[in-house]
């Protein structure tokens, strides 16, 4: 978790430059990506060896802050398209091969965690699976700007993204409020 966690940050971190110098909700939508799953990750550390009670509510922390921060990007790329921003694609390009690696290299650490009966576990996994496929639209949107020097692209594929972000905070919220689950 910790390695997930320092991983996490730094991509941030990193995305968020990315954000500011290639002016693109789509890394955006990635950096807050890693910002919820860094969180997720701390609180899920923090849980491990508590009660299930403790690990449920980790796991709707996890899903809450996928639901909210997917909801900051879709308010960014309402704010983009009125603003009329210029997305710089191979700049995009970029910044998401690198998070790609990264987020690559952290599902194959957590993979163990796929089918674990512990939720908080679980979400870890779903939230690191999320990445990657973020990772892959991310990519392929700046690929798709800068060929086609098409801003909308940008903005479809952060929209694209915080919706499947709040998607992917609502499987964890269900997963977590499972009968079984309850102390």
């Amino acid at each position: 978790m910790a390695i997930a966690f320092i991983a996490n940050i730094a991509m941030f971190l990193t995305g968020m430059l990315g954000w500011y110098l290639a002016h693109s909700t789509a890394l955006m939508a990635d950096a807050f990506d890693m910002l919820a799953d860094a969180s997720g990750y701390i609180v899920t550390w923090l849980v491990i060896g508590r009660t299930k009670r403790f690990h449920r509510h980790a796991a709707q922390w996890n899903g809450a802050m996928l639901m909210v921060l997917g909801a900051g990007v879709l308010i960014d790329v309402i704010h983009h398209v009125i603003s009329g921003s210029e997305p710089h694609g191979l700049l995009i390009f970029a910044f998401a091969s690198l998070s790609l690696l990264v987020n690559s290299s952290v599902l194959a650490m957590l993979s163990g965690y796929r089918n674990s009966e512990q939720v908080h576990l679980k979400a870890t996994w779903i939230d690191t699976r999320a990445d990657v496929i973020v990772n892959v639209g991310v990519l392929v949107s700046g690929i798709l700007v800068a060929v086609s020097g098409y801003r909308q692209i940008d903005w479809i594929a952060g929209l694209a993204i915080g919706a499947y972000v709040i998607h992917e905070g609502r499987e964890i919220l269900e997963e977590a409020g499972k009968p079984e689950l309850e102390p």
